[in-house]
């Protein structure tokens, strides 16, 4: 096989490749945040709510994750505005995103809440603590210290995920990726680089998820 390689055109489109990456950046980002707060919302509802409820949030949590996200995006996008919801494809992205992370992580959020013990929470009332007070400082905090491995994974796996929504032209690295590919037919040296930013991008996040780690759920001398 005689392939020459030829990079050069890919390097000459960097403009547009960091513009990609910091919008991937920024829809994973948004998406993380808002799916975060979802999922504690459904995790408390689902453990400490009324049973109607309960009921809901279930049945949002299976639709979720028993349909494939692509599927969920084309919802957002293409079935919404036949009704009358018109929006943006970033918009519609970052919607079917952070609906999808809530999901996902409303059931590992709630394991950890589970797995806090009854006593703890007996204690914290005891203080004279506030309810509200109990759950953000005796069951949340310590159960998302509990939980960060898993949680912290499911973030950077929705930031991979996020590739999928060139599928409806939003703006992220795959879509430029995919546009530099159509201008220059160089697919090989697009998807290496492509695949060394999302590499990179991966790393920065996990390196990001560490420094929250430790800054906000570390307690010294405890594992």
């Amino acid at each position: 096989m005689n392939y020459a390689f030829q990079f050069d055109a890919v390097f000459d489109a960097w403009p547009l490749l960091l513009e990609g990456t910091l919008h991937t950046i920024a829809l994973s980002m948004a998406a993380m945040a808002i799916g975060l707060c979802i999922a504690v919302l459904c995790a408390w509802g689902k453990h400490a709510g009324p049973r109607p409820l309960a009921w809901l949030i279930n049945a949002y949590i299976e639709v979720i994750r028993n349909t494939p996200f692509l599927i969920q995006l084309f919802f957002f996008y293409f079935a919404l505005p036949s009704i009358g919801l018109q929006w943006s494809a970033s918009t519609a992205a970052l919607v079917a995103m952070f609906v999808n992370l809530g999901a996902f992580s409303a059931e590992i959020i709630r394991a950890g809440i589970e797995a806090i013990p009854k006593g703890q929470i007996e204690a914290g009332l005891a203080l004279n603590l506030k309810r509200y007070q109990v759950f953000i400082y005796v069951v949340l905090k310590p159960a998302l210290k509990t939980i960060f491995p898993a949680l912290s994974s499911q973030f950077i796996l929705l930031m991979l995920t996020s590739s999928v929504v060139s599928a409806i032209s939003a703006d992220d690295l795959t879509s430029v990726a995919a546009s530099i590919q159509s201008n220059t037919f160089r697919s090989f040296e697009i998807y290496i680089v492509v695949t060394a930013i999302y590499f990179a991008l991966s790393m920065a996040f996990m390196a990001l998820f560490k420094l929250c780690y430790q800054r906000f759920l570390y307690y010294p001398g405890h594992r």
